[in-house]
């Protein structure tokens, strides 16, 4: 009885060994996913810039000749819609062109850089769309909001982001979109005011901005090295420039946009 006893407790003691051996592995495998999977979902962090050697490029864009005469446009068919509305396809001020979407479009490499967190805004007031020309991320926030007593219809159209179309009563919260794809001078419409357009510009980098009301524009941050400046017009095109900044400097670059041949 002794005899079968010790082996009865040796039998025992073997069993349970196996049990811890198999029971450690098992929780080496399900750890192991887990730290891969952590370095699966991390981010690719942006490229650094030395905030001590950026540099700033600004400038006017001006006009170059007689300006067009804005379009009136009627805007009885809503009653919601009420004051005076022109076009804002080409709008010059004392010879300085508004509107103008200046960005970097060549130089940066393979650079990448953070999505803003915060949105930029579109807002649709007096039944116009503010501003008519807009800068953006891409994937970053657009924040639609309508300020009218009446509905609206938000409706882009682009050739390389998704399109949508949605409709916006007055109160209403505000819509939030994004675009995942750059792609410059996206036109927006609604579809219940035919005379509401704007732009939309989606692009990969910071380094935009659009045109004031006396032409100006400035982008800064700028790492040093050479650049091509693109400047888009929503009728007169796209005039390109080359630029070189060095580390800290701030360079001006004009431009000019003449009369389109109709």
């Amino acid at each position: 009885m002794n005899k079968r006893t010790g082996w009865a407790a040796f039998a025992v003691s073997v069993l349970a060994l196996c049990a811890l051996l198999i029971l450690g592995a098992c929780n080496k495998k399900e750890e192991a996913p887990a730290s891969n999977t952590a370095a699966e979902q991390a981010a690719p962090a942006a490229t650094p810039i030395d905030p001590a050697t950026v540099a700033t490029v600004s400038g006017t864009v001006k006009f170059d000749g007689t300006a067009p005469k804005a379009a009136k446009i009627d805007m009885s068919q809503d009653p919601g819609c009420k004051g005076m509305n022109e076009a804002e396809n080409v709008v010059v001020n004392g010879g300085d062109l508004a509107n103008v979407f200046v960005y970097v479009k060549d130089g940066l490499g393979s650079r990448t850089f953070d999505v803003p967190k915060d949105p930029v805004v579109l807002d649709q007031q007096g039944c116009r769309y503010h501003p008519h020309v807009l800068g953006v991320m891409a994937g970053q926030t657009v924040q639609i909001k309508n300020d009218d007593p009446t509905t609206h219809n938000i409706h882009p159209t682009p050739k390389d982001n998704r399109e949508w179309n949605e409709s916006q009563p007055p109160s209403s919260p505000a819509l939030e979109k994004n675009f995942a794809r750059e792609e410059i001078m996206l036109p927006v419409k609604c579809n219940q005011h035919p005379w509401m357009k704007m732009y939309i510009n989606v692009v990969k980098s910071p380094f935009y901005a659009v045109t004031d009301k006396d032409g100006k524009y400035e982008i800064k941050g700028l790492p040093p090295g050479d650049y091509t400046l693109a400047f888009v017009q929503e009728k007169l095109g796209e005039q390109d420039q080359k630029v070189t900044v060095a580390a800290k400097e701030s360079k001006t670059v004009d431009q000019s946009f003449k009369a389109a041949s109709d």
